[in-house]
């Protein structure tokens, strides 16, 4: 099983090289402590609308920073999506390996029962560009595999999925999420809770949703 230590010390392990629809080469990859220009890039050309399904406390240099130097320190483990002839992050995929009360005590609710010790938090925010043109479905193997290989059997929504954002709940739902149930976040917007549920892969084959 692959640990936050192990995956810092050796990125290699979870890089892959990706051709996407339209013929673009694509890195995946861990976030390196080197990448705060480039990434703080990526943050601050998000639009206000792309901004506004995201969770991110900043969207500067600062922000960036701030994120490259929690690699390996913390619960999260980030990646990235890079093309690889501009050297350019187009996406920021996120895992957290805690979860938190409000999510453990909402799920219990609903009669899930949350454990950290097979469950994670995810999220994902690709560049206004890179929007709708197939990349989340090109890479969510590759996010099941990641949750997999680090021991989860089950993904979470990251806080949820605004329920006015009709888009992502299809896309998750094409790709396996159950809804859970609604919740009124700090914000007071409405989010809705999803689960996937990773099937176990056939041998030298990655992991599936279920």
């Amino acid at each position: 099983m692959l640990t936050l230590a192990r995956i810092a010390e050796a990125p290699s392990v979870l890089t892959r090289h990706l051709e996407s629809w339209d013929g673009a080469r694509l890195l995946f990859r861990p976030l390196a402590r080197t990448d705060a220009e480039s990434l703080a890039g990526f943050l601050a050309g998000l639009s206000s609308e792309t901004r506004r399904f995201s969770t991110f406390d900043g969207y500067d240099l600062a922000a960036a920073r701030e994120l490259c130097a929690a690699i390996a320190r913390y619960d999260k483990l980030r990646l990235v999506l890079e093309e690889e002839a501009s050297a350019r992050i187009v996406g920021l995929l996120e895992f957290s390996l805690a979860l938190t009360q409000g999510d453990v005590e909402r799920y219990r609710q609903a009669g899930i029962h949350l454990n950290e010790e097979t469950d994670c938090r995810f999220g994902l925010t690709l560049s206004d560009d890179q929007q709708s043109k197939g990349l989340a479905t090109l890479v969510f193997p590759l996010i099941c595999e990641v949750a997999w290989r680090l021991g989860k059997r089950r993904i979470i929504l990251w806080g949820g999925v605004l329920a006015d954002n009709p888009r992502a709940i299809r896309f998750y739902e094409k790709n396996g999420f159950q809804r859970v149930g609604p919740f009124t976040g700090p914000d007071g917007r409405t989010s809705l809770d999803m689960i996937l549920d990773i099937v176990p892969p056939p041998a030298g084959t990655p992991p599936s949703p279920r």
